[in-house]
């Protein structure tokens, strides 16, 4: 009889490990939390009915109970913005981000930023990625660490100061070009290529000399990436970019040696004159990062 109950009780056990087990394995099929919390619903609508509608007004309810309101408020606001509702996600960021962690207030940034583009609200765009740039130049940036990871289709991997930098200052830049102003964008995007090079953000900088008439350099940059010299030549997008900016080089040959040889206006780019970022933002005792030493150092040189 004792024999068959301690047969009974394994079962049983055996039973409820499959069963949390199928549970477990569900949760991580789907990339669900654990739980049936408010939140945990939300994410069950949003990714397994998908059903967006539904998953808004319940991301709405984790968020009045203040059920993981980081997350929360973030994944509101990307299927907001897959409903076509960009300026409502901008709202309820703006109105409800002081209910967030502090660790969460770089990512909210973030969805700012491709919100505020997604939405051409370009001089906020551009004054929240120089907010970004404030925040590393003084040191604040990844919660005060050197690198931070970042998740991208599902993956995760390391993001470093430098690249972030360089990841903002390209982002600026074109933010700069959207409102035409292309000695700025040139500016930006000569420091975001002094700090982390790629092939994308060359192609970037040429189209902007382009549009100032400097022809001849920017021959030399599309150049140097379909040599492959700099991270991400060898994509074919950038390559196939670069070759198309090359034909529209080439009518413009002629006038190339006419045309003077302009510099960037650096008033308005933020980070071309590091001064005016020092004067206005450095607290009382610095904790400037080396990468903006070296962008100073760049700029005197080329005083020099």
């Amino acid at each position: 009889m004792e024999i068959t109950k301690a047969k009974m009780k394994v079962s049983c056990n055996s039973s409820s490990l499959r069963k949390s087990e199928k549970q477990e394995e569900y949760h991580v099929v789907h990339k669900l939390p654990s739980g049936d919390s408010p939140y945990v619903r939300a994410k069950y609508v949003q990714l397994v009915e998908k059903d967006n509608e539904a998953a808004i007004v319940l991301f709405w309810k984790a968020i009045n109970a203040r059920d993981r309101v980081d997350s929360a408020l973030k994944d509101l606001a990307v299927v907001m913005t897959q409903q076509d509702r960009a300026e409502e996600a901008i709202e309820a960021i703006k109105s409800f981000r002081d209910l967030c962690s502090k660790q969460a207030q770089e990512s909210l940034d973030n969805v700012l930023i491709d919100l505020y583009k997604k939405c051409g609200r370009i001089d906020e765009q551009i004054e929240l990625l120089r907010h970004k740039l404030r925040m590393i130049y003084q040191g604040e940036a990844f919660n005060g660490k050197p690198t931070k990871t970042a998740r991208s289709h599902g993956r995760k991997f390391q993001v470093t100061i430098k690249q972030e930098t360089s990841r903002i200052l390209g982002n600026l830049g074109w933010a700069y070009m959207q409102k035409t102003n292309y000695a700025a964008s040139e500016a930006v995007y000569r420091r975001a290529q002094q700090i982390d090079p790629d092939a994308n953000k060359a192609c970037n900088l040429c189209l902007c000399l382009i549009k100032q008439e400097q022809y001849d350099e920017a021959k030399y940059v599309l150049e140097e990436v379909l040599h492959g010299k700099f991270p991400g030549s060898d994509d074919p997008k950038s390559r196939n970019r670069a070759e198309e900016l090359l034909k529209e080089l080439e009518p413009c040959k002629s006038m190339a040696s006419a045309s003077p040889s302009l510099k960037p206006s650096l008033e308005d780019a933020f980070v071309a004159e590091p001064d005016w970022l020092i004067n206005q933002w450095t607290p009382v005792r610095s904790r400037r990062l080396p990468i903006f030493e070296e962008i100073i150092s760049y700029r005197n040189q080329l005083a020099c």
